[in-house]
C-alpha cells in the first residue's frame, strides 16, 4: 500500500471520528427525542445539508425518517473544480547534465550516419572499379586474339608452302584457342561483376546499364602524412562520433554525481471551484519545493561508478580509433605510392612487349625463327596488359581508400577522379 493511500485512509478515519464526536455532542443537547413531524431543535426546520445541497424550500415542517436521513446523506452532491497548472524546475543539476548528454548522443548518431555514407562510397567504388577492370580485360583479350588469328593464318600458309615445319601450325592454333578462352572468361567475369554493381547500387533486377567512367590514370597531387592526418581528425565521421561519445559520457558522469545535489522546483495553479460552475469562486495555489536527497544508500555511488566506467571505455575507444586512423592514412599513402610506381613500370612493359612481338613476327615472316618465339611474345604482351590493368585498379582503389581514411569519401571521389 502506498504512502498516499495510507494518508488518505488516515484522513478519512479522522473525519469519521470528528463526525461521531459531533453527533454525540448534539445528541447530548436533546432532552427528548423529537417525534416525527416536529422540527429538530436548533435547525429552524432546515436540513443540515442545506448549505451544500441546492434544494427548494418547503413551507412548514417536514417529516424525515431515519432511513430518509440516511438516503439524503448519501447524496448526490456536486463539486466543481477547474484549474490551470504551471510547473517549472528552477534548478536541477541532474536534468541539466542529462540534457547535455542527450545532445551529444544526438550528434554522435549524426556522425555515425555520415560514416555509414562513407562506407557506402567505399563499397560502391570497390565494385565499380572492379567492373571497369574486368571490362578493360575484355579489350586486352580481343587484341591478342586477333594477333593469334593472324599468326595462325600466316603459319598455315607457310606450312603449305613448305617454308615452316608442321608443328608451327598446331602451335599457332593452340595459341589462338587459348586467347579465345581468355576472351570468353573475361566477358563472363565482366557480366557477373555488372550484376554485383547493380545489386550494390540498388538497380532493378534485369536493368541494363553501361559504365561511363573508364578509370584513367591521373597522378595524385602530393599530400603529406601530417596534412592527411589533420584532415582526417577534422573530418572523419567515426572519429568525431567517438569524441562526442566521450563528451556524452562525461555529462552522464556529472549526471550521476548530481544525485547528491538538491533540486528546486516551482508549481502554481489557478482556477475556479465550488458546488456548481455558476457559484464557483476563484482559487489558486503557489508553492516552491526544495528536494534534498538523503538516505540514498549506495545507489548514487553505484551510478557514479557505472558512469565512470563508461567514460573510461569511450576514452579508450577514442584513443584506439586515433591510432587506427594513423595506420589507415599511412597504409593508404604507401599503397598509393607503390601502385603508382608499379603502374609506370607496367605501362613501360606494355611498350616493350609489343615491340618484342612486332620483331618476333617479322623474324617469323622472314623465316628466321619459328612460332615458339612469336607465341612467347604474345604471352608477354598479354601478361603486360593484365599487369597494367591490375596496377591501375590498385592505384585507383588506393585513392578511394585514402579519401575514406581522411573522412572525405563522397567529396574526394569528385575531387580525385575527375576526367582530364
Amino acid at each position: 500500500m502506498s504512502l498516499r493511500l495510507i494518508s488518505r485512509l488516515h484522513l478519512v478515519s479522522l473525519f469519521a471520528g470528528a463526525l461521531l464526536l459531533s453527533a454525540r455532542a448534539s445528541f447530548a443537547q436533546f432532552e427528548t427525542i423529537p417525534t416525527p413531524g416536529q422540527p429538530i431543535p436548533g435547525t429552524q426546520g432546515l436540513s443540515p445539508f442545506a448549505g451544500s445541497v441546492p434544494a427548494k424550500s418547503v413551507p412548514g415542517v417536514i417529516a424525515i425518517s431515519l432511513q430518509e436521513a440516511i438516503d439524503r446523506g448519501w447524496g448526490p452532491f456536486s463539486y466543481f473544480d477547474a484549474r490551470v497548472n504551471v510547473a517549472q524546475s528552477l534548478f536541477d543539476s541532474k536534468l541539466i547534465n542529462n540534457t547535455r548528454a542527450a545532445s551529444q548522443n544526438l550528434k554522435s548518431a549524426e556522425y555515425t550516419f555520415k560514416d555509414a555514407r562513407d562506407l557506402v562510397v567505399l563499397a560502391v567504388g570497390y565494385v565499380y572499379l572492379q567492373a571497369i577492370a574486368d571490362e578493360a580485360r575484355i579489350a586486352t583479350a580481343e587484341a591478342p586474339g586477333a594477333t593469334a588469328k593472324a599468326l595462325y593464318d600466316q603459319a598455315a600458309d607457310q606450312v603449305k608452302a613448305g617454308t615452316s615445319s608442321e608443328i608451327d601450325g598446331p602451335r599457332a592454333k593452340v595459341e589462338l584457342q587459348t586467347r579465345q578462352q581468355q576472351l570468353i572468361q573475361a566477358k563472363n567475369n565482366f557480366g557477373m561483376q555488372k550484376l554485383t554493381v547493380a545489386r550494390v547500387i540498388g538497380l532493378a533486377p534485369g536493368q541494363e546499364f553501361e559504365l561511363t567512367d573508364k578509370s584513367p590514370y591521373r597522378p595524385f597531387e602530393g599530400i603529406t602524412v601530417d596534412d592527411a592526418l589533420n584532415r582526417a581528425y577534422a573530418s572523419r565521421s567515426d572519429y568525431l562520433s567517438a569524441m562526442t561519445d566521450v563528451r556524452a559520457a562525461g555529462y552522464a558522469r556529472k549526471d550521476a554525481v548530481a544525485g547528491y545535489y538538491p533540486s528546486l522546483s516551482f508549481n502554481a495553479d489557478y482556477g475556479a471551484a465550488g458546488s456548481h460552475p455558476s457559484t464557483a469562486t476563484q482559487v489558486f495555489d503557489v508553492r516552491g519545493t526544495l528536494s534534498i536527497p538523503i538516505l540514498q544508500g549506495n545507489s548514487v555511488h553505484a551510478d557514479i561508478l557505472q558512469a565512470h566506467t563508461r567514460l573510461q571505455q569511450t576514452r579508450e575507444r577514442l584513443d584506439n580509433l586515433r591510432a587506427q586512423i594513423d595506420a589507415d592514412i599511412r597504409t593508404a599513402l604507401l599503397n598509393l605510392q607503390s601502385s603508382a610506381d608499379q603502374e609506370n613500370v607496367a605501362r613501360s612493359n606494355i611498350d616493350l612487349a609489343e615491340e618484342t612481338l612486332l620483331q618476333s613476327r617479322d623474324r617469323f615472316s622472314a623465316g628466321v625463327t619459328d612460332t615458339v618465339e612469336v607465341v612467347q611474345s604474345q604471352e608477354a604482351v598479354a601478361r603486360a596488359h593484365e599487369q597494367y590493368i591490375s596496377r591501375l585498379y590498385n592505384y585507383n582503389f588506393a585513392k578511394i581508400s585514402l579519401v575514406r581514411a581522411m573522412g572525405i569519401a563522397q567529396a574526394g571521389v569528385k575531387e580525385y577522379f575527375k576526367e582530364k
